[in-house]
């Protein structure tokens, strides 16, 4: 087992790109940090780093290294700081991933509730459309959809996700509302471009009884990459749009939006909650996932993004 003031110097410079800055936040000077992981190199066998005047650059082997001990180092560190807690509740940095628009409406509402229930955590959220590895970056848990279930990754149902065509009151007034998906081309399309093709999502929706239509809107009014913009733009009354029950769902309830077609809605999966699969799941990550769980359960999230 190699000392763990090594492998902290190692992983602090792997983030930080530099010694110094490992060394400013391990508390120690530069010279200590690159005299750590020289050693740590030396028993190893390998070089871990390219090294330059400016800057660290990680070798393949260093790669490999960092994702190999990443998340293990951190719950090491966790099980080292809950030993010093006398309280016996659960403690630490819980570094969590989720979705921007997803965490901020539906999770970060949560957090002051589970901050008095569990003082000792200190949370560490990343908001990011990005899927994670989950265990190769150290997280201890990630909340959407997409992530890869390799060896190590549990996943929760948390809930299917329905989209459903919507568009604003004032927008819809005076307007032929419509009967039909093929009716949706009449009026004035906020379209969603995807961010890793480029592509324009086309409306597809299924009906109540199975069947299935593809709307061809041949000129959108307006196109955004961020659902979240859709749904402030129909908000706003610029458009209908086909958006996901978890970004329309507050205005539905308010009436500032109004479902279109209430019969069609097209499934668009599900979302989960990941966290790695461990015999000994640290404390901090067993609370987080039993209050989210619990919360959404409590809160009917389930029943609220599903139409049909």
């Amino acid at each position: 087992m190699e000392p763990l003031n090594h492998l902290e110097s190692f992983v602090q410079s792997a983030e930080g790109g530099s010694f110094s800055a490992a060394a400013r936040r391990l508390g120690l000077t530069p010279a200590a940090v690159s005299k750590n992981v020289a050693r740590l190199e030396a028993r190893l066998g390998v070089r871990l780093f390219q090294r330059s005047t400016r800057r660290l650059t990680l070798t393949e082997g260093g790669e490999r290294f960092l994702a190999q001990i990443g998340g293990a180092l951190a719950t090491l560190q966790d099980a080292v700081a809950g030993l010093a807690k006398d309280d016996g509740q659960p403690a630490g940095t819980l570094k969590v991933s989720m979705g921007q628009a997803f965490g901020r409406e539906h999770v970060l509402p949560m957090l002051g509730d589970f901050l008095a229930r569990y003082p000792a955590i200190q949370p560490d959220w990343y908001f990011d459309n990005q899927q994670v590895d989950l265990v190769g970056e150290g997280f201890d848990a990630a909340i959407g959809g997409g992530i890869e279930l390799s060896p190590g990754v549990v996943a929760r149902e948390l809930s299917r996700i329905h989209v459903v065509a919507v568009a604003s009151p004032a927008y819809m007034a005076g307007r032929e509302w419509p009967a039909q998906p093929a009716d949706l081309a009449r009026l004035d399309a906020l379209l969603r471009r995807s961010s890793p093709t480029g592509r324009l999502r086309s409306w597809t929706l299924q009906h109540a009884n199975g069947q299935q239509a593809t709307v061809e809107l041949p000129r959108p009014r307006a196109i955004f990459n961020d659902p979240e913009a859709i749904a402030q733009a129909a908000l706003l009354g610029l458009g209908a749009a086909m958006l996901p029950m978890a970004f329309v769902e507050r205005g539905l309830r308010s009436g500032e939006l109004v479902r279109l077609l209430p019969e069609w809605h097209f499934d668009a999966g599900v979302v989960w909650l990941y966290y790695p699969s461990k015999k000994l799941l640290p404390p901090k990550t067993r609370a987080f996932v039993d209050f989210v769980l619990e919360r959404f359960r409590s809160e009917h999230f389930a029943e609220r993004m599903q139409v049909a």
